[in-house]
């Protein structure tokens, strides 16, 4: 990632093409709701990982677990790791890791008797399992997240999964609208297309990132989960055909004004 630069962006923008249809910027409202998709979608990066490392230090037993759902419930995490069972009316958890007074840490613990659960983890199992065989991404290691929506439905985000230490993966994914009992794929967003790869360096101040949208006139929710989990933390801005924002490190939007307007900055 390199310092920002107006030319820089202008030279992005120049190229964008965009599909949407808007008619004027977004809401502080809209974009309110994306920042706060994208910091829940964060905060369940943050839980899986931390929770995972507290589930392998109990060494799982090989076939207990094939997927992990975290669930914020009140201020704390909970991790459950289990398995759909064969009649898929039940989660059966046999692994599950609770939050304790930070964001890092999780005690976890086993179920001698696999505990079943027949209410969110298990709709929001067969969520992921139906948008996973949708999905068609890269050939890389991707996360998966399952978080609540409206009227009981689940949102699944497919994400492309850090794997070097310093690089930072943004694009190439996807958000899934699944009905309450994860059976019916209601809405498919593809949020970015190809992917970026985000790199940081100890030569180079990092100053903020950019990148161009092209699927829409708004950023994503995966743009701020991107700009709240990178390090160092740096805004990050964002130009699509018509507009240009930017995400804080606390991940809220700011619409700054069109791409004609900013375009005509360079000019002068």
């Amino acid at each position: 990632m390199r310092s920002l630069t107006i030319f820089s962006l202008v030279t992005l923008l120049s190229v964008a093409t965009a599909f949407s249809q808007r008619t004027s910027p977004p809401s502080k409202a809209e974009l309110a709701m994306i920042t706060e998709r994208g910091r829940q979608l964060a905060d369940y990066d943050v839980a899986a990982w931390f929770a995972s490392d507290a589930v392998v230090a109990l060494k799982p037993e090989a076939g207990s677990v094939s997927r992990y759902i975290a669930r914020k419930t009140g201020e704390s995490w909970v991790v459950s790791f289990g398995r759909l069972n064969e009649k898929r009316d039940k989660f059966l958890i046999a692994y599950e890791a609770t939050q304790g007074t930070n964001a890092k840490e999780f005690k976890a613990k086993r179920f001698e008797t696999p505990k079943e659960d027949s209410g969110f983890l298990l709709n929001a199992a067969k969520a992921i399992e139906i948008s996973l065989a949708d999905f068609e991404g890269a050939p890389r290691p991707y996360n998966v997240a399952a978080l609540p929506a409206n009227s009981n439905q689940v949102f699944v985000y497919v994400v492309p999964a850090q794997t070097k230490h310093g690089t930072y993966p943004l694009g190439g994914d996807a958000r899934y609208l699944v009905s309450q009992d994860g059976s019916k794929i209601i809405e498919k967003r593809q949020l970015h297309v190809s992917i970026i790869e985000f790199s940081t360096s100890p030569d180079t101040k990092q100053v903020g990132g950019w990148h161009t949208a092209v699927l829409d006139d708004i950023p994503e929710d995966t743009d701020v989960f991107h700009v709240l989990s990178r390090q160092p933390s740096v805004p990050e801005w964002i130009g699509t055909k018509q507009y240009v924002f930017r995400i804080e490190t606390d991940g809220t939007i700011n619409y700054l004004m069109t791409t004609e307007e900013f375009k005509k900055i360079k000019e002068k």
